[in-house]
């Protein structure tokens, strides 16, 4: 192996960040994709994947480190790796929120269950949506100045758009934080 700057067999890939953290930003895909089928498709608790960004970052940005093994007096490389981690996981998570979110956009033809008063009278995507939103918050809507179809596909993608831009910056975030923490407890040489 070629050594980095610093000497060290093993540990350089570029400029920016270490191998080890390349390896935690895959380790994170896998983590936001895992996440995302479990919690977007599988069981559809939107809230849960929200909060599951947290406590992903500060793994990955702990993680980051941990793989890259720096040690004392490293914090530029400690920072940079933590934060390129949980950007990467960061992105991902949002990617996966905004693709699923189109999937189901798109496709909506306003199936029903019967018991709750069967398939819906609408065009098949944006109608059929909005047409389930105005039924449970017509109030919401109104007063967001929603009033079609075309209107709402704004004020839906809007939100969506926004809670990917929070995901993103929860993710990146909470990844410095775990490379700090990685860079308070670190293990100490020797």
């Amino acid at each position: 192996m070629s050594p980095d700057a610093a000497g060290v067999p093993g540990r350089g890939l570029g400029r920016f960040v270490d191998r080890g953290a390349v390896t935690a930003a895959f380790v994170g895909i896998g983590m936001a994709v895992t996440i995302g089928v479990s919690f977007l498709l599988v069981i559809p608790i939107e809230p849960i994947y929200w909060y599951l960004s947290i406590p992903s970052g500060l793994l990955i940005g702990y993680y980051a480190d941990a793989r890259s093994g720096r040690g004392r007096g490293a914090w530029g490389r400690i920072m940079a790796n933590a934060t390129f981690a949980g950007l990467v996981t960061g992105l991902t998570l949002a990617a996966l929120l905004l693709g699923v979110k189109a999937l189901f956009f798109a496709a909506d033809d306003g199936y029903r269950d019967p018991g709750l008063g069967g398939r819906l009278e609408c065009s098949t995507g944006a109608d059929c949506v909005y047409q389930r939103y105005l039924e449970e918050q017509p109030d919401e809507l109104a007063s967001a100045g929603v009033t079609d179809a075309a209107s709402f596909s704004t004020f839906y993608w809007a939100q969506q758009w926004s809670t990917a831009g929070l995901l993103l910056l929860l993710s990146t975030g909470f990844g410095v934080a775990g490379g700090v923490l990685y860079g308070i407890t670190r293990p100490k040489p020797g």
